[in-house]
């Protein structure tokens, strides 16, 4: 394995680290019995500093080791497929607009907007399937399911925020990380 491949492998662990710790460290709970957290701003950033596809299995696995540790066993699953999404789709997006002369805040507000609404509708997706497995129907599931959009766009909206605010620190800190390991 060369430096670089186990500089971005340290990153990646690193990041789902990071992504975990975001997602329980404020959680402010909604009507909904789900949480806002900022655990959305350290899922773009994954998919935008490991690239899309390494990106996503670390979002995913930070934001699904999250839920495992908060007792929300029935979401695991989904979490780990959704926030996968969402980090494919937004560092993806980040990637492809690049040398277009946008500045990293555009960027990042323009790639999270479509990655976030994965995200909402995602989970909205989830919540209905579950409430169908457990006997509702289809249209009483997704009324009752969809109180919870609101929730996940405030959500999405704060991921935005922080992913924008946090994405030039960590982009230079993982510069500096790379630089050691090379000397």
């Amino acid at each position: 394995m060369t430096g670089k491949n186990i500089r971005k492998l340290v990153l990646a662990a690193l990041l789902a680290a990071l992504t975990a710790v975001a997602t329980m460290i404020i959680r402010i709970p909604t009507p909904t019995q789900g949480y806002i957290h900022l655990g959305d701003g350290m899922v773009l950033i994954c998919g935008i500093l490991l690239g899309p596809g390494l990106g996503a299995l670390a979002a995913g696995i930070g934001s699904m080791m999250a839920d495992l540790i908060g007792g929300y066993m029935a979401w695991v699953p989904g979490t780990f497929a959704i926030k996968a999404l969402t980090a494919l789709l937004g560092g993806w997006l980040y990637h492809r607009m690049a040398g277009k002369g946008m500045n990293t805040i555009t960027r990042v507000v323009l790639c999270g907007i479509p990655a976030e609404i994965v995200m909402v509708l995602g989970y909205f997706v989830y919540e209905v399937g579950m409430e169908v497995v457990m006997g509702s129907s289809m249209g009483a599931a997704a009324a009752a399911v969809v109180l919870g959009v609101p929730m996940n766009i405030v959500q999405g909206i704060a991921g935005i925020i922080v992913g924008a605010v946090l994405l030039p620190v960590l982009s230079h800190a993982s510069a500096e990380m790379g630089e050691k390991i090379r000397a």
